[in-house]
């Protein structure tokens, strides 16, 4: 299995529009982060992990010339924006592409992309396979098994995901102990780390590092990174040996 980190920023990206600090004007290609997503391939099955706003540039740069599904994590903009976008995978497969999602999900892809599921089929419209998620239950695509890891982002019910034995968590800031049971045992880990300083509804850097401990994982990798967390190359210098900052572009083999 191989993971491609398509993007690593914050629902804002990185830069952030009109900020003068040194983040958004580093030369370091690691500091330019787009919105969080992440590309599994495994076999010749292609599966991406949310649609945000930057998704067409995302597909078009990781050169993904074919997508099996994509599964959400929740429905806020930065993480579904990009739904449209699947058409050009319609058009060349001649086939609809899997959405996965929880019920709460769909109901957000439903106000954004009323004209998918309006009953008056427009020609042109993106063509999707709904499924649903049952956040208790694990699901698999084309045989590859997802595990759904029920967390919250403050109030909201966020899923992260497990398959195999890698684990991608983004938009959290609590995962119960019997969700954590499910994290248990994974070779490498994807959190969410803000910043360092408290934020109501994601895990800053401390924290996060405080739940990589907890996972008892090999390997840590952190995303849905600000501007406010610092230049990368200064953060990851600061890191446990076995924890590094994603990056867009980052490739991990399994």
């Amino acid at each position: 299995m191989k993971v491609t980190f398509l993007g690593t920023g914050t629902s804002q990206g990185v830069p952030f529009i009109g900020c003068p600090c040194a983040v958004c004007n580093s030369q370091d290609k690691r500091d330019n982060r787009l919105r969080c997503a992440i590309w599994i391939q495994t076999g010749d099955v292609s599966i991406v992990i949310d649609s945000g706003p930057d998704f067409r540039y995302q597909m078009l740069r990781a050169g993904v010339k074919h997508l099996d599904a994509i599964v959400f994590t929740h429905g806020h903009k930065d993480h579904i924006a990009g739904l449209d976008d699947i058409r050009p995978y319609n058009f060349f497969s001649g086939k609809a592409v899997g959405v996965y999602a929880t019920t709460e999900t769909q109901e957000a892809l439903r106000r954004e992309f009323s004209y998918i599921f309006s009953d008056i089929a427009y020609p042109g419209i993106p063509q999707i396979d709904l499924h649903t998620i049952d956040a208790q239950t694990p699901f698999s695509i084309k045989g590859v098994e997802i595990i759904p890891i029920r967390v919250l982002h403050y109030k909201l019910e966020v899923l992260g995901f497990r398959i195999g034995d890698f684990t991608y968590i983004t938009d959290a800031n609590y995962i119960a102990p019997e969700e954590m049971q499910k994290v248990i045992g994974s070779k490498c880990v994807t959190i969410n780390a803000l910043r360092s300083e408290a934020h109501i509804s994601h895990f800053t850097l401390p924290q996060a590092i405080e739940v990589a401990r907890d996972t008892g994982a090999p390997d840590t990798y952190f995303t849905h990174i600000s501007h406010q967390l610092g230049l990368h190359a200064a953060v990851e210098s600061s890191l446990p040996d076995d924890m590094h900052l994603a990056y867009d572009g980052l490739e991990l083999q399994f």
